[in-house]
């Protein structure tokens, strides 16, 4: 009996790796109306402790995914004086309508779920869960004991270049990682990324000669970085890029970089959910141009600060992304890029550090894909360092070494993500007004994310999971953030 019931256990942390947690659920009963292992039976009290927060949060994730494609059929897009878009969904007889009640245009809900099933779920290029990068693109690079903000040259980009593939152990994606001078061109920084670095790389490729943007076509390990729409409405200077990515058929990354109660609701809920209905947009867009074009979902959801700056060494900023990167692997199944890792701090300090190793610990304790801006940012994402990057490969070669020692029975831990049943609603509210900020749904759910953060240090300390790794939620709780 010891052994099967040890055996059922496996089976049910692999279901729980599955997110199939009712199932898990009914296995871990058995177990405890029939086994008499009590080492198995105590593994199997602490799962149960978890197995229906786990439920809970799965729900809400499955609203939030029926609830983005409501958002593209009930509210619509605001692309009426985008020409291209229109046309190419009217040709595509995408256009519902017999929709009179909705803000903006609104596409059939078939036509939708067409779009999806071509895109594909598998990644060629794919490295793998809990992949840390570096890049992309902050403005200016930090040179040690000099404050003059400047873009990197030439000679500095090729020694980035270098390190990177130096580093090939713990980097799993290289980005553009700052912003270069006239000294070198976009496409020369992408033919130094393929000669150092073997991995999966992204560039973007907007600003590129059409001979240059195909230069990444047909390139499993490669990713066009590129974006659409913001706030329901396209970017008129990033249309036709986009459109011209998928018609040459690069693997794109869609970008989608959305601001909580900035440019989209304040609420967890209503916040993740806009940022899905404009990623699926997107992927709407990119197969109607071009059927089983691969597409990678990019939402990497960001929170402000009380100075009303992107707050990068907020734990807020890295659960936002777990929680979103857990749509896709949970529900969805795209595949998928978050942000994390960087830390507000615009100086090289162990502060600067600890936020960043803080951050990945908890997006890997979460479990991500794959994640951009990991390694080398500060100022949230607004520098680069060469110094700091070097640091955080090596913190994180030593966090995968302790993390990799774990057991392997811990089972999935709970976010505790807050729902919001008046997400849709907000998010409507949103579009109507002209912006979150004046909506009643953003001013009602001003401290939705300041109560998602105590609960979940309600739980840590209650529960401690892998107390050999820094945590970002205990070690807020120790500074009383």
């Amino acid at each position: 009996m010891s052994r099967q019931a040890f055996e059922a256990f496996k089976k049910g942390i692999a279901l729980e790796k599955e997110a199939q947690f009712k199932r898990a659920k009914a296995l871990y009963e058995d177990i405890l109306r029939y086994a008499d292992d009590e080492a198995v039976l105590e593994k199997t009290r602490r799962r149960m402790e978890d197995i229906d927060d786990l439920i809970a949060e799965k729900a809400i994730y499955r609203r939030i995914d029926e609830n983005a494609k409501r958002v593209l059929t009930e509210i619509g897009v605001n692309i009426v004086g985008n020409q291209s878009l229109m046309d190419l969904l009217l040709e595509a007889d995408a256009v519902d309508f017999d929709n009179e009640t909705a803000l903006f245009i609104p596409l059939k809900q078939e036509y939708i779920d067409h779009c999806l099933e071509r895109t594909p779920r598998k990644m060629a290029g794919d490295p793998g869960e809990n992949t840390f990068g570096i890049g992309a693109t902050s403005p200016f690079l930090k040179r040690a004991g000099e404050d003059e903000l400047r873009q990197a040259n030439r000679e500095e980009y090729k020694k980035i270049a270098s390190a990177v593939g130096e580093q090939q152990d713990v980097v799993g994606i290289f980005s553009l990682p700052v912003a270069c001078d006239m000294s070198i061109s976009l496409f020369e920084v992408a033919q130094l990324m393929e000669k150092n670095f073997p991995g999966l790389k992204m560039i973007t490729t907007n600003t590129m000669s059409d001979d240059e943007a195909a230069f990444l076509k047909g390139k499993d390990r490669w990713l066009d970085g590129t974006s659409l729409i913001t706030s329901l409405s396209p970017m008129d200077n990033m249309v036709e890029p986009f459109l011209r990515s998928a018609r040459i058929g690069n693997n794109l990354l869609l970008i989608d970089q959305s601001i909580a109660g900035v440019s989209a609701p304040g609420s967890p809920e209503a916040f993740l959910t806009q940022v899905h209905a404009q990623v699926i947009f997107m992927m709407v867009i990119a197969q109607t141009v071009n059927p089983g074009i691969e597409c990678v979902h990019c939402g990497i959801p960001s929170v402000v600060g009380a100075d009303g700056a992107l707050a990068y060494s907020s734990p807020q900023q890295t659960l936002i992304n777990a929680a979103m990167a857990r749509i896709n692997s949970w529900i969805a199944h795209f595949p998928s890029a978050q942000t994390g890792g960087s830390t507000s701090l615009s100086e090289v300090t162990p502060q600067a550090f600890l936020d960043s190793e803080l951050s990945r610990n908890t997006l890997r304790k979460y479990g991500v894909h794959i994640v951009r801006h990991a390694m080398g940012a500060l100022g949230s994402l607004n520098f680069f360092s060469l110094d700091k990057f070097l640091e955080d490969c090596d913190r994180e070669r030593h966090s995968r070494r302790i993390f990799e020692a774990m057991p392997r029975d811990i089972g999935v831990i709970p976010t505790y993500f807050p729902g919001d049943d008046q997400a849709l609603e907000g998010i409507r509210e949103a579009a109507e007004k002209g912006n979150p900020k004046n909506a009643d749904h953003t001013l009602k759910n001003a401290g939705s994310f300041i109560h998602w953060m105590a609960r979940i240090r309600d739980a840590a300390q209650k529960k401690q999971y892998f107390p050999e790794l820094n945590d970002i939620v205990l070690e807020a709780i120790n500074s009383g953030g």
